[in-house]
């Protein structure tokens, strides 16, 4: 057993400094890389994350301690020596390196390394052993350029504005939302967001965070106020929600519109491929910059993608775990190890 990270039926346990990095067991403290659900999780007895990611986790967990670092900062807990690294998830998005004894473990969390000009671009870091997400660990999964799937979203929003019809875009609370009103041109009509959006909006703002101006929707809030709207909201809000709106195109905006059928299961006239997690291209190069040689993958394609890295020499395991891949919310994402798990890698 190792003493840097080892894995139990609560999270990933350190025992050199008895501390646990995205727990979903309760446990005593917790390091957590980021806020969304499946990894910042209410009734731990402290908290430690990024001073980005604090606020967001406050919001959402309430009433709760929760200790901060800045990037690259260097923590001594027990006879472990910690810090954490821009993961480029979202914003305050961290990887957590862990030494012990010289030998130091590097745990992802989410992460893309594409820049989106929004959250903390990815930093590799070098370590011995690295524990990775493959959400997107299937070679099917290339992401095409942010300004491309902006321009699509741009013509789509444009056509619809053409033909009288608000433009409906769901997507996901923390992240996601904010990234696509900072990419699109918002010079073609206003934006309009849910409160669940609004209200991370409002966080990130008094952060510091350059967003563009937004509109709350209320009950009062429809088309007629607010001709040519592109309204984001989280997916959830698809149907009596957005029938306010009147006549309107729905589309989503996931990395899973690059699967045949999770696009038709929502029933969405469009599907742009876009995604905060790595592609495989992406998974493959942080993978080798870290320089680790054992790999541990923790959700996602798990059993496929562990296959490819043992062939290409890694020592590569799959850990059971209950992260929810992408977005953490999106009850569309697929079985990974199961729906198109013969693909080949």
């Amino acid at each position: 057993m190792s003493n840097v990270l080892t894995f139990t039926d609560k999270g990933i346990y350190c025992p050199a400094g008895d501390f646990y990095i995205d727990p979903w067991g309760r446990v005593e403290r917790a390091l957590i890389t980021h806020g969304h659900s499946d990894h910042a999780r209410w009734g731990m007895g402290s908290y430690l994350a990024t001073k980005a990611a604090a606020p967001v986790m406050q919001h959402r967990l309430g009433d709760v301690s929760i200790d901060t670092v800045n990037y690259a900062e260097t923590v001594q807990i027990g006879d472990a020596r910690v810090s954490f690294h821009p993961a480029g998830h979202v914003p305050g998005s961290a990887q957590i390196r862990v030494e012990v004894a010289g030998e130091v473990w590097v745990a992802s969390g989410d992460y893309k390394t594409t820049n989106d000009g929004f959250s903390e671009p990815f930093e590799p870091v070098r370590c011995h052993a690295f524990i990775t997400e493959s959400t997107f660990g299937l070679p099917i999964f290339k992401w095409q350029p942010q300004q491309v799937v902006a321009d699509q979203i741009n013509t789509w929003w444009t056509a619809n504005r053409a033909e009288g019809k608000a433009s409906i875009l769901g997507a996901y609370a923390l992240g996601k939302a904010q990234r696509l009103m900072s990419c699109v041109d918002a010079s073609i009509g206003p934006i309009l967001t849910h409160a669940s959006i609004e209200n991370t909006n409002d966080i990130l703002r008094a952060q510091g965070l350059h967003l563009p101006d937004t509109v709350r929707v209320t009950a009062e809030t429809g088309l007629k106020k607010y001709p040519s709207a592109l309204v984001i909201c989280p997916p959830s809000a698809f149907g009596p929600w957005s029938k306010k709106f009147g006549p309107q195109s729905q589309a989503f905006a996931s990395g899973w519109m690059a699967l045949r059928g999770v696009k038709r299961r929502r029933a969405a006239e469009r599907g742009f491929i876009i995604s905060d997690h790595a592609d495989w291209t992406e998974l493959n190069s942080a993978i080798a910059e870290t320089g680790a040689e054992r790999i541990f993958v923790t959700h996602g394609y798990t059993s496929v993608f562990t296959k490819w890295l043992r062939d290409q020499g890694y020592d590569a395991h799959v850990v059971s775990t209950d992260y929810g891949g992408d977005e953490a919310d999106d009850s569309d994402a697929p079985q990974q190890d199961t729906q198109d798990a013969g693909a080949a890698v």
